[in-house]
């Protein structure tokens, strides 16, 4: 059987490579620039191998009844890891993808693609445009992992593109959203800011030693109208191969301290990752 070789394409905002594991026969990691972007393997789509992936694979399972189908947007596409994931673990669901590099998501359809009765469908478009124009209470859940390189765009950082969010989903719906930053953590506690500014409950899951201002790292935002089951994620998390911890309420608040909510006309992307930080080999 012939060995599956790498990919590579240029696409719209960069050189995108799609790289075989040899340890898993039809696996494949996403690189766009040298930043990974998605990890996936064809024949076992709950494997989640990022560790923020993990997390908000965690958040998923707990947000709704196990195997219930949920209506799904998700901002940022990628190898499509998470619309796979839910597909698998929630049969039924219906999964809405925008990415605004059409030539990213051509790749992925050619090389890696969705089965026909998956449920997903994808869009080339701004992640901001769409939600705009989407009808509201249209989502159960929308989750952000947009990335302009290896930065969150800055227009999908303020009040306006929260509350744009909070308008697509249900009354009870929740968003994630994949962030990156590292000490003094301007940007997360803006960040964290501005959804408190928009919605009623929030949590943050990070690694212990990326809040303890250790290293740059990733950090999993929710938010939701509802009470979040954080003493689930909790445990889930807090059991993960790499362990998490869940920050909410009044220790939530008080790493948020002083920090603004942001508006569009302030708004900045995330920081630069530094050299090394995410990039692969």
């Amino acid at each position: 059987m012939d060995e599956p070789i790498p990919v590579t394409r240029g696409v719209d905002h960069g050189t995108a490579k799609l790289m075989p594991d040899v340890d898993r026969k039809r696996a494949w990691l996403l690189t766009v620039d040298g930043a990974p972007q998605s990890y996936v393997d064809l024949d076992a789509p709950t494997h989640l191998e990022f560790e923020y992936a993990r997390r908000l694979g965690h958040v998923l399972d707990t947000v709704a009844e196990p195997g219930a189908a949920l209506d799904v947007l998700h901002l940022g596409g990628g190898a499509l890891t998470l619309p796979r994931y839910v597909a698998a673990t929630r049969p039924g669901s219906r999964q809405d993808v925008v990415e605004a590099d059409r030539g990213l998501l051509s790749l992925v359809a050619e090389h890696l693609p969705v089965p026909d009765d998956a449920g997903i469908t994808l869009h080339g478009a701004d992640a901001r445009a769409w939600l705009e124009a989407a009808a509201p209470g249209s989502a159960d859940i929308v989750i952000a992992d947009v990335f302009g390189g290896s930065r969150v765009p800055a227009h999908l950082t303020s009040t306006a593109y929260a509350r744009a969010a909070e308008r697509v989903l249900r009354a009870d719906g929740v968003y994630l959203a994949n962030l990156a930053d590292a000490a003094p953590f301007a940007f997360l506690r803006s960040q964290l800011a501005t959804f408190a500014a928009v919605f009623e409950e929030l949590a943050l899951i990070a690694e212990p030693g990326v809040l303890r201002g250790r290293r740059f790292g990733n950090a999993v935002l929710v938010a939701s109208h509802r009470p979040l089951d954080t003493a689930t994620l909790a445990r889930r998390t807090a059991s993960d191969a790499f362990p998490a911890r869940v920050e909410h309420g009044p220790a939530l608040r008080e790493f948020i301290g002083a920090a603004e909510p942001v508006r569009d006309e302030n708004a900045v992307p995330s920081p630069e990752p530094p050299d090394g930080a995410f990039s692969i080999g």
